[in-house]
């Protein structure tokens, strides 16, 4: 794995036909991979990922991330291994308890277990095996097998958490983690030290196993447009993102100010409280040169993947452009 990746996402609400020529772009641009959140009533990212894997060559994709609670593990180990399959070997599989599901009456009890039974499960598919599979939340029979062809018996997995008991599974049985709605390296080398726990567990080399943060981004030639826009998309999440980093002390009625400006539609006054400090933790925002300082930051903290999530520019394809021709390109 090259140890300073940068990767492209976006959220799953345009027309599928749309994301074949941005695919294109990223791939062109000479991004390391393009991922497709997974979020609660937005299309299933296998949709664009297909249409993406058709009109790329080189480029890895994923899904960021599914959950083992509205989707049953054969059918995650189903769409990964068509996406592997129509892209020529190039899927990765994201996992992650998931988010916001509580809200359509989905109880996610014992979480790790049902994660750890959900890898266990799509590895037995994708290899093939011909036995039994006992687990306390997922079962198969010696006659459960995938009835078509498999491009690889092992999709690389990635496990987002921001969880130390999640991340220490990660150590053992994953590639790679990303740290969702983070720009902040101070977290990078407690997340490695949570990850080398597991590891130990199973003999593995904890740097062998990649660290990816992945945030909202904004960046424009006009930083304090970008700047101005970008809070306005950390005003939804950073109530929830912020009281997760251990790292981060943040005043409480502040973030309670900032949820109930936002619970009233008044999302313009709630990101104009978020402090510039606070914005540049949880998010890449401001012009090339802002952006290339973070990633830069995050590098040398030990992050070997940054991913920079929509709306990516005050439009996207102007933001995309901005972030291929001038943030790769001095990264690079």
């Amino acid at each position: 794995m090259n140890q300073r990746e940068l990767s492209i996402a976006f959220q799953s609400d345009m027309p599928p036909a749309d994301y074949a020529e941005l695919a294109q772009r990223v791939e062109g641009y000479g991004f390391d991979a393009l991922s497709i959140y997974a979020d609660l009533l937005f299309q299933p990212p296998i949709v664009p990922l297909a249409v993406a894997a058709a009109a790329t060559r080189t480029i890895r994709l994923g899904p960021a991330s599914l959950n083992p609670y509205t989707l049953h593990p054969v059918e995650i180990a189903g769409q990964i291994a068509s996406l592997d399959l129509l892209s020529g070997g190039r899927a990765f599989l994201g996992l992650s308890r998931g988010a916001w599901l509580g809200e359509i009456g989905v109880k996610q009890e014992r979480p790790l277990s049902r994660l750890r039974e959900a890898i266990d499960v799509v590895e037995h598919l994708l290899a093939g095996r011909r036995a039994a599979y006992e687990g306390q939340h997922f079962q198969l029979t010696e006659h459960h097998a995938l009835r078509y062809p498999v491009e690889r018996e092992r999709i690389p997995l990635l496990l987002g958490s921001w969880g130390k008991q999640t991340l220490g599974m990660a150590g053992e049985r994953a590639d790679e983690v990303k740290i969702g709605g983070s720009a902040n390296p101070d977290i990078v080398p407690v997340v490695r030290d949570w990850i080398a726990v597991g590891a130990a567990r199973s003999g593995r080399d904890p740097g062998q196993i990649g660290i990816c943060l992945g945030a909202v981004t904004v960046v424009d030639e006009d930083r304090e447009v970008a700047r101005s826009l970008i809070r306005r998309e950390m005003a939804l999440y950073l109530p929830v993102v912020a009281t997760l980093d251990p790292t981060v002390t943040i005043d409480p009625d502040m973030l309670a100010r900032i949820d109930a400006l936002v619970t009233r539609g008044e999302t313009v006054k709630a990101g104009a409280l978020i402090p510039d400090d606070l914005l540049d933790r949880f998010a890449f925002a401001g012009n090339p040169d802002d952006i290339i300082r973070q990633c830069e930051a995050l590098f040398a903290a030990g992050a070997t993947r940054i991913e920079l999530g929509t709306p990516h520019g005050v439009t996207p394809a102007r933001g995309l452009r901005l972030l291929g021709e001038r943030v790769l390109r001095a990264l690079r």
